[in-house]
């Protein structure tokens, strides 16, 4: 059997792209499992997560999601603004009594999902870190991203954008 070189060419490069995507997702969690790709841990930056209360979601009817303004983002950015600091130190001066929150994530609609979930989950970190760093516990504050998911504006334009790449909390009742 004769194979020519192009033919030979296919198939190594076949078997090397089958190599290299099975490398990909090595991320995995406790016990062996798979982790999704924002972080394999139950920590952010060190402090660890808080056990998911049952019954309890961002959405859900025992989540007051009024009682705090929103925290805004620039562009593909993660970064707490100064403006945002004085909304965000009362906050955690709120949590110093004991409640728990949720802080959801949200992004625009430009970029991919899982990119977007990302960023949101990023976004949702950043804040909790901050109120961290001004005295609330950790374990009080849980996470989570929507993405895209939820927009406030539906428009697809840089106004209805900017008010879409936001954190919002919800204050557990």
């Amino acid at each position: 059997m004769i194979t020519r070189p192009s033919n030979l060419l296919k198939i190594a490069f076949a078997v090397s792209l089958a190599f290299s995507l099975g490398a990909c997702n090595k991320n995995t969690g406790k016990n062996g499992e798979a982790a999704y790709a924002g972080s394999d841990t139950d920590t952010v930056n060190g402090t660890p997560l808080p056990e998911r209360q049952e019954g309890v979601s961002f959405t859900s009817d025992n989540v007051d999601r009024n009682q705090f303004k929103p925290v805004h983002f620039a562009f593909d950015s993660f970064e707490i603004q100064p403006d945002d600091q004085p909304s965000l130190d009362q906050v955690a001066d709120f949590l110093k009594g004991g409640q728990n929150i949720i802080i959801a994530g949200f992004t625009d609609e430009r970029g991919t999902a899982e990119y977007n979930r990302g960023l949101g989950e990023r976004r949702a970190e950043a804040v909790r870190n901050y109120l961290i760093q001004k005295g609330a516990d950790g374990g009080k504050i849980q996470t989570v991203s929507f993405g895209a998911e939820m927009p406030v504006d539906p428009g697809s334009d840089e106004g209805a954008w900017a008010k879409n790449r936001r954190a919002e909390f919800g204050v557990v009742k």
